[in-house]
């Protein structure tokens, strides 16, 4: 273990043979826990001992994700991925639809011989 100062914190580097050890003792039942390794080693770092499970443990459970989902969870899953792709696309469409409607009001306005697309929008607020 070396101490070296660094922003006026110490940081505290330990040796590979060290960290192994504390690998093999946690993988073999010694501890309950990673917090009760640290404990016993006085090691101050709170994911300390969880990263050298995941850079040096062998079938540690901090390597793996696990889903564990019935089938129906699936499904619904799916469903949703479906209905949210169409709502995007239900989105996209009524976006499409504004810019054209507003740009067909403006081409109302320029026949009508009115510029002023709110001039035209007050003059005929009885007929939109």
């Amino acid at each position: 273990m070396t101490i070296e100062k660094r922003a006026g914190k110490a940081v505290i580097r330990y040796s590979e043979a060290f960290k192994l050890q504390v690998v093999r003792e946690f993988e073999s039942g010694a501890y309950v826990s990673e917090a009760e390794a640290q404990r016993k080693y006085g090691i101050t770092g709170t994911r300390t001992v969880r990263n050298w499970l995941v850079r040096h443990g062998k079938g540690h459970l901090m390597k793996k994700v696990l889903r564990v989902e019935v089938p129906e969870e699936g499904n619904r899953l799916r469903e949703l991925e479906r209905e949210v792709k169409r709502l995007k696309q239900a989105l996209g469409d009524a976006h499409v639809d504004l810019i054209l409607g507003e740009e067909y009001l403006k081409i109302a306005c320029r026949r009508a011989g009115e510029p002023d697309v709110e001039a035209f929008k007050k003059k005929n607020a009885g007929l939109l």
